[in-house]
């Protein structure tokens, strides 16, 4: 029997903010040492008043926008009441019956996958276990926390992988987070249910504990694996609160799942109702710029690039941009030919040569010292045979030790190549004399043997020699012994 899983998500975004959601305590969760940005109010002190972070409220608007939602004119926050050790004020300011933005969606492939609400909340703090004590560090407690729930459209783990990392990239491009799952700045909770029919629900399991793309993938393949067998047993899946041990790839029981009811919400008396008018609706519009999905279309239709360059360019924005960059920097009055094949050069170059002398590193490092101009020079000289493919990595190691001009590198090395058929073919006839087993062999029929004497031709030269020139010239000298 074949059963359907339903996915959703719950996945909280630490903003990008100066201060705290309610209180002028500095936003910095991952300061280092505990309990520095705290005081009375994040603390839940008695007789504090919180205050809410106007850029807070922008971001998670813009957010909205951004997934196509639609935005509350009118909203307020509530009191979420459970006790927890992170948890200062014994509640968390949070939203329930009127979130920010509802109904929207983020298409995945193609398919829609619908957003039942975007709210904003605080976060708690941060436990940290030992063997016979717990330590708790309240620097994190406080920072505006933004909440964001699917509805049970995901079918499938991979595609509740693909919507939580084009969800991270939104975020970036929209600077509210840098949505970092290994600091904590983006964390996924999937709740999944399997059912005999694909349009019915069946009992709900949230797992917690997903802290990379992997796990979100890996956990619920297994918890789909764990459900599947229950059901086909006739037994009847638990709805709970699982964890994810990523040692074992297992999910295991933590609790039952609490209901809305449990936390006992109601409106916070002190802070006063939100009104967001359409002025500051289509203000915050007007700061989204391209996103994700609208620069792979552009990409595509402006430059013709397959699919595997566009999505590192999409990913790297700030590399993205650079390469745009070194393309203005081509003659725009070429030939259409012409300039589409050093587009297609100056990409195969960017995406493999130079990714691999980065090592990771941001193209936007104060060590990253080719300008875009010096890099679309370098991709001329190669596709108009300047300079071999051989000579163009020397070339480009260069210019990314040093910054230099390409050209100045060229002369300075004495690496232009070499086009003078009279000295190739002294280079040529001197690889000849010295390798008399190379042209016996290639007189048996052996294929091999061509390419070894050009390898030969290109060493003597450094490099210099044009792999077809050499190859033309050794094969019409064997024609005449």
């Amino acid at each position: 029997m074949k059963y359907c899983p339903k996915i959703g998500l719950e996945i909280h975004i630490e903003l990008k903010t100066r201060s705290k959601m309610f209180c002028s305590c500095k936003n910095d969760p991952n300061e280092r040492h505990p309990n520095i940005n705290i005081c009375p109010v994040c603390l839940g002190h008695p007789g504090t008043l919180p205050v809410i972070n106007q850029e807070a409220i922008k971001k998670t608007i813009k957010t909205g926008l951004a997934l196509n939602c639609e935005i509350s004119e009118y909203t307020f926050f509530e009191r979420k009441n459970y006790f927890y050790p992170d948890l200062p004020k014994g509640y968390q300011i949070s939203q329930y019956s009127t979130p920010l933005c509802k109904s929207g969606f983020l298409k995945i492939e193609g398919k829609k996958i619908r957003i039942r609400r975007i709210h904003l909340e605080e976060d708690t703090g941060r436990l940290i276990h030992g063997k016979d004590h717990s330590l708790v560090d309240f620097n994190r407690a406080g920072v505006p926390l933004m909440e964001l729930v699917t509805e049970p459209d995901i079918e499938s783990p991979k595609e509740a992988r693909k919507f939580a990392e084009e969800l991270q990239l939104i975020l970036r491009y929209l600077d509210v987070s840098n949505a970092d799952m290994e600091k904590g700045q983006m964390r996924v909770e999937a709740n999944i249910s399997l059912s005999e029919k694909g349009n019915t629900l069946g009992t709900k399991v949230e797992i917690k504990n997903l802290n990379s793309f992997k796990a979100v993938e890996r956990a619920l393949e297994h918890e789909i694996e764990r459900q599947r067998k229950i059901l086909k047993a006739g037994k009847k899946v638990i709805q709970e609160t699982r964890g994810w041990d990523p040692v074992r790839e297992i999910t295991f029981p933590q609790r039952e799942k609490e209901e809305a009811q449990d936390y006992r919400y109601f409106p916070e008396p002190d802070l006063p109702p939100l009104e967001i008018t359409q002025e500051m609706i289509e203000k915050i519009r007007a700061e989204i710029s391209e996103l994700p999905q609208q620069r792979r279309e552009r990409l595509k239709r402006e430059y013709g690039l397959d699919e595997k360059s566009i999505e590192i360019f999409v990913r790297d924005k700030d590399f993205g941009e650079y390469f745009e960059k070194v393309v203005s920097e081509l003659d725009p009055n070429l030939p259409k030919e012409k300039l589409l094949r050093q587009i297609k050069l100056a990409t195969n170059y960017l995406t493999t040569d130079l990714l691999g002398l980065l090592k990771g590193a941001s193209i936007k490092g104060e060590d990253f010292l080719i300008t875009p101009e010096n890099f679309a020079e370098f991709i001329v000289l190669i596709e108009e045979g300047k300079i071999s493919s051989k000579i163009a990595k020397i070339v480009l190691e260069e210019m990314f030790k040093t910054g230099a001009d390409p050209s100045h590198i060229i002369e300075e090395r004495k690496l232009i190549q070499i086009t003078d058929e009279e000295k190739i073919k002294e280079i040529v006839e001197e690889v000849l004399r010295e390798n008399p087993k190379a042209i016996q062999d290639f007189k048996k029929g052996k294929e091999n043997a061509l390419q070894f004497l050009i390898g030969q031709v290109i060493r003597k030269s450094h490099g210099r020699v044009n792999p077809q020139i050499a190859r033309d010239l050794i094969k019409s000298a064997l024609d005449k012994i």
